[in-house]
């Protein structure tokens, strides 16, 4: 049985090294142009350079998306960025379109390439195209089933790799093939600025009755009639790693480090717990609480058993679940004072009890009786966020654990 990679989102550098601490394998990210993100912070090159010699250093593996529906200008411009990436020794790019494969495949003929999700690759005769072009890996399209998936595994040869997505967002067109945001905003989705606007209040307008407004569902609010809920497979990996998917990847290069550290961590464990014995493997309802605490839409399973039914649309709401807050980041622990040294990132006062989460093992509960500024003066609020904050505590805390409130 091949190793599981864990494959985490990293927006901006910061994201980067919670998932590689909290436990990913490999980490995908992008440039400043190129990818699907436009709106994550995303990576100037120097800073590309910077992130790959971070994740080497853990022996961490780095993927660029390249995934846009590229123009000609785009065309134009890509020859040296490819050989850009294959010099700072990136893992791998990811890639939908064919354009754009054969450049990489002409400028920098060493750079690994995978077929991004965005290819809508569903059956195994396109996997084996692509894997005749030179493609190392298949991102499957989200809508892919787990019976597609095994058929696709037993029809390609062993040094083919299948990634899927297991975790996150879900789009309401094919693999994240849509237009409304085009046409509805001018942000186009296959450049990376969807304005999603799958997540906003529609009503029905019959065409001889304008003005009159009806709503999909008897709710004065109207209807959220293309919001897809979030996947959640935490409680399928055996029925994942059983299908042939070897990379389990999570979604939200745009979400928190508490997002990317949280989901990271639990898929880790669940993982481990599953690689080290297969047969004995049960699922934790511990790992699911605590993705529960991330900010996210209802879940669902999307695919994977089947066409979702109504259960996986949110009809009544575009919000999020949103029952932790993040609060800070643990920067380090000043053992002869007994402090732990936080970097505040939100609100939170002396008397609340938060929960510090590090990179290994179970979160614990923590009440703020007392706290304290950088010049060691007591503090009740700590109302400004990035300032320093210092709460007394007897046992050592690892740098870079999640503190977050209810």
């Amino acid at each position: 049985m091949k190793k599981i990679e864990l494959l985490s989102p990293a927006g901006n550098f910061e994201r980067l090294q919670m998932a590689c601490i909290y436990g990913a394998d490999a980490v995908y990210m992008a440039g400043k142009k190129f990818g699907l993100r436009a709106f994550a912070d995303n990576f100037e090159d120097d800073e590309l350079e910077k992130a790959v010699n971070f994740a080497h250093s853990l022996a961490k593996k780095v993927y660029i998306t390249v995934n846009i529906f590229a123009d000609n200008k785009d065309i134009d411009a890509l020859p040296e960025y490819f050989k850009y990436l294959e010099s700072i020794s990136v893992d791998a790019v990811i890639i939908s379109d064919l354009g754009v494969f054969s450049v990489a495949k002409k400028y920098a003929p060493h750079l690994p390439i995978h077929i991004s999700t965005q290819a809508n690759t569903v059956n195994y005769a396109a996997a084996e195209m692509w894997h005749e072009l030179g493609a190392k890996r298949i991102i499957l399209a989200r809508e892919a089933s787990i019976d597609d998936i095994k058929r696709i595994h037993d029809k390609l040869s062993d040094d083919v790799e299948l990634e899927a997505f297991v975790h996150g967002a879900m789009c309401m067109s094919y693999s994240g093939r849509c237009l409304l945001s085009s046409y509805m905003t001018g942000r186009g989705a296959n450049h990376g600025e969807c304005a999603q606007p799958c997540r906003w209040n529609y009503y029905v307008m019959e065409e001889k009755r304008p003005g009159q407004f009806m709503p999909v569902f008897e709710d004065e609010r109207g209807t959220y009639v293309f919001n897809a809920n979030d996947l959640c497979m935490i409680k399928h990996i055996r029925e994942l790693a059983e299908a042939g998917i070897m990379s389990f990847k999570i979604e939200g290069r745009m979400k928190t480090i508490n997002y990317t550290a949280t989901v990271t961590k639990q898929y880790r464990e669940a993982i481990d717990r599953y690689e080290s014995d297969p047969e004995k493997y049960e699922f934790d309802p511990y790992w699911m609480s605590e993705i529960d605490k991330t900010s996210h839409r209802p879940f669902s399973t999307g695919f994977f058993f089947g066409k979702p039914d109504a259960s996986a649309q949110c009809y009544d709401s575009s919000t999020y679940v949103r029952d932790y807050g993040f609060i800070g980041k643990v920067i380090g622990y000043d053992a002869e004072k007994g402090m732990i040294k936080i970097e505040q990132r939100n609100h939170f006062k002396s008397g609340d009890t938060v929960e510090i989460m590090p990179p290994v093992g179970r979160h614990f509960e923590l009440t703020l009786n007392e706290m304290y500024d950088e010049n060691m003066e007591k503090i009740t609020t700590a109302p400004h966020p990035q300032e320093t904050v210092y709460i007394p505590y007897d046992k050592a805390v690892a740098v870079n654990s999640i503190m977050r409130r209810k």
